[in-house]
């Protein structure tokens, strides 16, 4: 009989079973839930379990150190303190972030941006390089600051600053489209590469090979103490061809002052071997920036500066050779039979071809003059006579034989050819066929001539020794760190320019009175003991109106004024440096050069003192 407040059997055995089905279907969800952690997500957890507890921490490799041919240290490493942020320890960063912000600057943008939505026990840069004050505040708040830690890591150093930045280069963040396509595994996201100059061309002999660190952690991520350790290795070194105090003296000599803005480029070589000593390139920069971690805003003020110091100028900007290229012209005329050493050209002060009237530098001409004469005193009207006579693609053919048109091949990135126009470049790249009045400015390095001044200094080395063209070199030898030497290098000679001795010794004895010479326009970089021999040259920027030549110079608007050249190799008796000087809208290579080149030569023989004849 049913009551009030009771339950029948079968209602009560009914939540019996309900229940048992609950009771089961939660140990299957338990059962599932449990192989679920303990068999698919066992690697995982595991390395989650051993990351809040051990954690394989990268030890950073030192680079290489890069010494002068001397053995004085150009690049080294030392000590620095980085801030770095472990994600996943730090959890929300912001009130970690807000704290630092108030003591340490850093780019807040870009570091959410390298951390990333998700969240990594991978350490991410904050700042590197901070002061002995900013470790201070870190250490003391550090209570306040988890996932954030200091490491003190090797930091690159260029030890003379902006001296031979262009040609050393400097480091930057490896990016991330050159770390998905490398298949090296020695780099990660934050690692630095070398980016330009040697660093770049010497990445994997520089950049040593990282060490791993097991260390406990405690449940913020600060390191307890260390367990098993691989040591790093360090990179290699490399010992240069550069001599640093000639190079000194030249960034000196082409410094920018408040009076005279300097800019432009030198290369100081050795005409037996190749070997260059001295290389710059202005206005420059300080690589050290980099080294840190550039700020955007200090990249943005280098690309966008108009006077591009970023640009090496030595090797990746062209000019037309102006009156240098004489010396090429010269010694085709004479190889080809257009004049001998004595044939005599007269120079009114202009040449004629059909209605076209080519003036020579001299207004009232320079009468009869004969090869010497002509390279003494750079009389266009002569090189334009042998010019217009032998015909552009025979001074092509020469040009060529002096390096001219292609790379000199010294080993940088990206390094230019020049241009050596000729009737087939011209059909082939302008579309149209060569006119003689374009041989004229030829004939005195203007027109479509572009030329490095790596290349010039190349060129006047190989008229020093005889003719024979060099392979300029930057690197004498690669050593490992304990000082064992791995590989040297050797001059390699590039080509020939055949024909007579006689026709270039006519050729060196011009250039020696162009500088000692009483009429000579090179004679400021004459020296008392050491006979110098060389050629001026200065290249029209764009040609002025006739009341605009009459003006002064320092009337003109500097981006107007002629680039100075000057080329130059010494002693006379027995060469044994060359050197090419470009000074941008610098007015006449005698002026402006010269006195650079002067500079340079007298240092180098104070340091390298000629042994008296025997």
């Amino acid at each position: 009989m049913f009551r009030y407040g009771t339950e029948t059997n079968d209602a009560i055995k009914k939540k019996i079973r309900v229940f048992a089905i609950l009771v089961v279907f939660v140990f299957i969800c338990l059962s599932m839930r449990i192989w679920y952690l303990q068999v698919l997500k066992w690697q995982y957890l595991t390395g989650l379990s051993e990351n809040n507890r051990v954690r394989m921490v990268s030890l950073p490799a030192s680079r290489g150190i890069i010494k002068d041919r001397n053995g004085e240290t150009l690049v080294s490493i030392r000590p620095s303190f980085n801030l770095y942020i472990t994600p996943e320890d730090a959890g929300d960063s912001d009130p970690s972030l807000d704290l630092l912000a108030k003591i340490i600057k850093f780019e807040r943008g870009k570091l959410k941006e390298n951390i990333g939505r998700k969240k990594s026990f991978k350490d991410v840069l904050i700042k590197a390089d901070i002061s002995r004050e900013e470790v201070a505040f870190v250490e003391e708040n550090n209570m306040r600051l988890p996932g954030i830690k200091i490491k003190a890591e090797p930091l690159r150093n260029y030890v003379y600053k902006d001296l031979m930045s262009h040609t050393l280069g400097y480091l930057g963040e490896i990016s991330k489209s050159k770390l998905k396509n490398t298949n090296n595994p020695f780099y990660s996201q934050g690692d630095f590469v070398g980016k330009n100059g040697l660093e770049n061309v010497f990445e994997s002999t520089l950049r040593g090979k990282k060490g791993y660190q097991e260390v406990e952690v405690d449940v913020s991520g600060r390191e307890l103490k260390a367990l098993r350790k691989l040591p790093s290795e360090s990179g290699n070194n490399l010992i240069l061809t550069l001599d640093v105090k000639v190079q000194a003296e030249l960034e000196k000599a082409m410094t920018s002052t408040p009076e005279k803005i300097v800019n432009g480029s030198a290369v100081v070589i050795k005409v037996q071997t190749g070997e260059i000593l001295a290389i710059t390139s202005k206005p420059t920069f300080d690589p050290n920036e980099f080294a840190v971690g550039i700020t955007s805003k200090n990249w943005r003020k280098l690309i966008n500066d108009q006077m591009h110091p970023l640009q090496n100028r030595s090797i990746h900007s062209l000019y037309p050779p102006g009156s240098t290229y004489k010396i090429a012209v010269a010694y085709a005329a004479l190889e080809e039979g257009v004049v001998d050493p004595e044939t005599t050209i007269y120079c009114p002060g202009h040449f004629k071809l059909g209605r076209g009237r080519y003036r020579c530098w001299k207004k009232n001409g320079h009468g009869a003059v004969n090869m010497h004469d002509a390279l003494v005193q750079s009389c266009d009207v002569y090189f334009y006579t042998v010019g217009h006579r032998m015909g552009i693609d025979t001074l092509a053919r020469y040009a060529r034989k002096f390096g001219f048109g292609s790379p000199a091949g010294v080993g940088l990135s990206r390094e230019k050819s020049g241009l050596v126009p000729s009737t087939q470049w011209k059909l082939k790249n302008r579309k149209k066929a060569w006119l003689l009045g374009e041989t004229i400015s030829a004939s005195i390095g203007q027109g479509y001539n572009l030329v490095t001044p790596l290349q010039q200094a190349n060129m006047m080395a190989a008229v020093a020794n005889g003719g024979m063209l060099l392979k300029p070199y930057l690197v004498k030898r690669i050593e490992e760190p304990g000082g064992t030497t791995i590989k040297e290098f050797h001059p390699e000679i590039r080509g020939q320019i055949a024909g007579s001795s006689e026709n270039m010794e006519v050729i060196r004895k011009a250039l020696r009175d162009v500088v000692n010479g009483a009429r000579g326009t090179g004679k400021r970089s004459r020296l008392k003991n050491i006979i110098v021999s060389g050629k001026t040259g200065t290249v029209q920027v764009v040609r002025m109106k006739s009341n605009e030549e009459l003006a002064k110079e320092d009337e003109v608007p500097y981006k107007y004024r002629d680039h100075a050249w000057f080329v130059a190799f010494a002693p006379y008796e027995k060469p044994e440096i060359a050197i090419a000087v470009l000074v941008e809208h610098g007015g006449h290579g005698g002026t402006t050069a010269a006195p650079i080149a002067k500079k340079v030569f007298k240092k180098y023989f104070q340091l390298y003192p000629l042994v008296p004849a025997a």
